[in-house]
């Protein structure tokens, strides 16, 4: 029987592949492929700086204040190592697990909100951000939270005739939702005992609900549980809770703007305005000239609708890794198959503010140690739209807008 732990509706995304430095210098051989660059149509809208009319720029306008007072400095180290991990921490990397629960615990110790469920902060919507376990729900939950444009919430009223706590899994708005609701009571400042007793679809394009098959009643001790709030901000944006089963969930109200960016690109709706909303609400708080930071950044999101020429998508940067070395070295790099992987190496020269000249024409396929030459030339501007020590946006190649993470780990120089 499939036990069921509160807010374990953890939302799965793909784990993004790793992709291994090439150390030596490929070995050359004399065959040879000719590769000629023609700027391809976008397919997609073309990318715009406009005064921004949105939700993500009219809600900070009603606040009046700057996108970081959405969390204290010790809250923000927290946002900043969720940032970048994929799946609610399914596919974090030790290091990114360990940064999370360091910054955790560091919560947990200090001054949050006392006794958190005496609190009507605590009351609300919350969007489920990270989790421990996130997969280890039953069958069933596991196969929809596993869809990258889903989002999970967890609903909590306590004080109403009827105290509940409901996790609820949304499609999309057009879909509907899964809800699966909890009784609820409160049993001290912490803690809030729970038991499911019913769940339902709610789907848009029916005119009534369809029961979720799970006979909570047949369940008996397996349907109930407790959750503690370990931490709750002031701002009553952030909570940090630990259940029954010892995992521990980071939920939030009020999401960092970049979280809102990435989301928008997980569910590939909208990806457009969001950029063009986060620009505009960083665009007065940058401090001196951007730099473009050294590190190895996966590409997430491009304007451009990758083209039938798979050598042309690689060495234009519309897949796989771009390695930022120092003193002006620059590397694409995109996993093929079965080790096999594409190498593009170059060099970038400042120009500008904010913009380099990139010229890459060292191309090579290389399987283990050796290299088999790829003869391609591309040159291009760059403009550096935005960048921090996770996110980075950027127009390259024929215009194109592109989205990059970083995914070492390193810190910002």
């Amino acid at each position: 029987m499939a036990t069921i732990e509160l807010a374990k509706l953890g939302l799965q995304l793909a784990p993004l592949p790793t992709i291994l430095l090439h150390k030596s210098s490929p070995r050359r051989s004399r065959l040879q492929f000719r590769f000629g660059f023609e700027p391809s149509v976008n397919r997609r809208a073309a990318f715009l700086l406009r005064p921004p009319s949105c939700s993500l720029v009219d809600e900070q306008q009603k606040r009046g204040t700057e996108v970081v007072s959405l969390f204290n400095e010790q809250e923000n180290a927290l946002v900043e190592a969720l940032i970048g991990i994929q799946g609610r921490g399914r596919s974090a990397s030790p290091q990114q697990l360990q940064e999370v629960e360091r910054a955790v615990q560091t919560l947990e110790g200090s001054e949050g909100v006392p006794d958190p469920t005496s609190s009507s902060l605590i009351e609300g919507r919350w969007q489920l951000m990270f989790t421990t376990r996130p997969g280890t729900a039953s069958p069933i939950q596991r196969t929809f939270v596993g869809v990258a444009f889903f989002s999970v919430f967890q609903e909590v009223y306590l004080r109403t005739n009827d105290p509940r706590v409901s996790n609820i899994v949304r499609f999309s708005d057009a879909i509907g939702e899964l809800k699966v609701e909890a009784a609820a009571s409160i049993k001290d400042g912490k803690r809030i005992l729970f038991q499911f007793d019913r769940a339902a679809f709610s789907l848009k394009f029916l005119p009534f609900k369809v029961p979720y098959p799970v006979p909570f009643r047949l369940l008996g001790d397996e349907a109930k549980g407790w959750l503690d709030t370990t931490y709750l901000s002031h701002s009553g944006n952030l909570r940090i809770s630990r259940g029954n089963k010892g995992t521990t969930f980071v939920l939030q109200k009020n999401n960092d703007p970049r979280q809102m960016l990435l989301e928008a690109i997980s569910k590939d709706k909208g990806v457009i305005e969001a950029i063009d909303e986060f620009i505009s609400l960083n665009k007065n708080t940058a401090k001196g000239e951007p730099e473009l930071l050294e590190g190895e950044w996966k590409m997430l999101w491009s304007s451009q609708v990758e083209t039938d020429s798979w050598l042309e998508n690689a060495a234009n940067g519309l897949m796989g890794m771009q390695i930022v070395k120092p003193n002006g070295k620059l590397k694409f790099l995109v996993d093929m198959l079965l080790g096999i992987k594409f190498s593009m190496d170059g060099t970038f020269v400042k120009s500008g503010a904010n913009t380099y000249d990139v010229t890459m024409d060292d191309g090579a396929i290389l399987v283990g140690q050796f290299g088999l030459p790829v003869e391609l030339g591309s040159k291009f501007k760059l403009e550096l739209l935005y960048t921090d020590g996770k996110i980075r946006i950027t127009r390259g190649y024929n215009r194109i807008v592109f989205v990059h993470i970083r995914t070492d780990g390193s810190e910002q120089k």
